[in-house]
């Protein structure tokens, strides 16, 4: 890949949209070109969720990309990128991806991620989960998509929402083998306690 790394980022309804925005905006001071795409429920969760509109979201994008617009260029293999990160992912997005249901651009895209065998980072929010969910987790990880729900690490000892909304980007940036300083990295002479 010529030029600056390219990651997509796609935010859909469930609970967390702080995660796909804290993305974009470390994403940019990595000089990485990020391509997002939001969902309708998106746009609903984070008018509940942000004090921040989805214009101001949509410019710390590089492109942002209409959810409906299949004919992108990121639903094509041809186009390259590091790969994708859905934050959060809802359940209805996991299985779409599980089932290779590709209705809209974000399934479209994280299927071409897939089968070009690259990153696919999948935020998963909700709980408790059920059968069908663990199934369609199941499904993903055996498709080669990588679940990584937004659990926060308290070894880490967070001291406020944004600590662990950094921590958890920090861990997924390291996916894609981007260091943004943001995670707790743990030391060698770290206390061993039984």
């Amino acid at each position: 890949m010529s030029g600056r790394p390219r990651l997509i980022v796609g935010i859909t309804g469930a609970s967390g949209a702080v995660y796909g925005v804290r993305l974009l905006e470390v994403a940019r001071g990595l000089d990485v070109e990020t391509h997002l795409i939001l969902t309708k429920a998106a746009r609903l969760t984070i008018a509940y969720e942000l004090e921040r509109s989805i214009d101001a979201i949509e410019a710390l994008a590089d492109r942002v990309h209409p959810v409906a617009d299949v004919g992108a260029c990121i639903a094509s293999g041809s186009y390259r990128t590091l790969g994708m990160v859905i934050a959060p992912c809802s359940m209805k997005t996991v299985a779409a991806i599980a089932s290779g249901v590709t209705d809209n651009l974000l399934t479209r895209a994280a299927d071409v991620v897939l089968k070009e065998r690259r990153r696919l980072v999948l935020l998963a929010r909700e709980t408790p989960l059920h059968l069908g969910h663990c199934r369609n987790l199941l499904a993903v990880t055996e498709m080669g998509a990588i679940v990584a729900p937004p659990v926060p690490a308290f070894y880490a000892r967070p001291r406020s929402i944004e600590d662990m909304v950094d921590h958890t980007i920090g861990r997924i940036l390291d996916l894609f083998d981007l260091d943004a300083g943001l995670a707790h990295r743990w030391r060698d002479d770290a206390p061993i306690t039984s």
